[in-house]
């Protein structure tokens, strides 16, 4: 799918080296297929020792070779990043945007002379190939450039396919999702502690359960009421559990969480 395409990176962020970085172990691309530009120098050299893929200071020299390019830089320094390349841009690149709130009509003011233009939003654990992303690109992508979207992608995790007024809903649910469920982590550990087992073992057993509980779902493709069901026996523990949990409201906290992160999203979105 990757061959024999230039895949340039701006901006060397961990982002970047999540994509960098799953696409190598997956053999998706030779690393000399992949262009990384950031000002900083230290960043550039660390991705020259780890994944020996091209580097360089400027940003034009990375897009002036790029088949595909990645936008992996902060929303707030896009603006100057896209006015220094709109005239290297090559009417054919396939453009990909990481910057969150950054709408592609905004990005297209730049490169007007380009339909190839994806907006994305992947998660933290993209770090470790276990991330969730979301792209959005409007009708006049071909199946052929879609399919180099998925294929990056794909690289560090699952993809879904959304439409970009949605993105927002996105980044409250998946992309500060990892926050939430680090919370709950958290939690459950220090309720083993509190139970009297050691903070070691608790923590271990505390991320092991939902990291296995998650892995269920996925796998299983049973709705999660259904999986709960067969753990919550009558009159059992975890039922007794099951029931301190929605006294406590946590179903409902954690929907206004994502609702929440979400409105944030859209104001962030409108500032950018």
């Amino acid at each position: 799918m990757l061959s024999g395409l230039t895949v340039g990176v701006i901006g060397a962020g961990n982002m970047a080296e999540a994509l960098i970085s799953g696409l190598l172990h997956g053999r998706r691309i030779a690393p000399g297929q992949l262009l990384v530009s950031d000002i900083n120098a230290s960043k550039l050299a660390r991705f020259r020792d780890i994944y020996k893929v091209h580097t360089a200071s400027i940003n034009r020299d990375v897009a002036k070779q790029a088949d595909v390019l990645v936008l992996a830089v902060e929303p707030q320094v896009l603006d100057e990043a896209l006015a220094d390349l709109a005239v290297i841009i090559r009417e054919e690149t396939l453009l990909i945007s990481v910057a969150a709130g950054y709408p592609i009509a905004r990005i297209a003011r730049y490169v007007p002379d380009t339909s190839r233009i994806v907006r994305s939003m992947p998660n933290t654990p993209s770090l470790i190939r276990e991330g969730a992303t979301a792209v959005a690109y409007d009708a006049q992508l071909s199946d052929a450039h879609a399919a180099i979207v998925r294929a990056l992608f794909e690289s560090i995790g699952q993809v879904v396919k959304v439409e970009e007024g949605a993105l927002d809903a996105v980044t409250g649910l998946s992309g500060g999702g990892p926050a939430y469920v680090y919370v709950m982590i958290e939690a459950l550990a220090d309720g083993g502690v509190k139970a009297g087992l050691p903070r070691e073992t608790a923590q271990l057993l505390a991320a092991q359960t939902v990291s296995g509980a998650a892995r269920m779902v996925l796998e299983s493709r049973e709705h999660p009421g259904v999986l709960k069901d067969r753990v919550a026996s009558p009159g059992g523990t975890t039922m007794s559990g099951l029931h301190e949990l929605e006294r406590g409201g946590l179903r409902a906290t954690l929907i206004s969480a994502v609702e929440a992160a979400t409105r944030r999203s859209q104001e962030l979105g409108r500032a950018v």
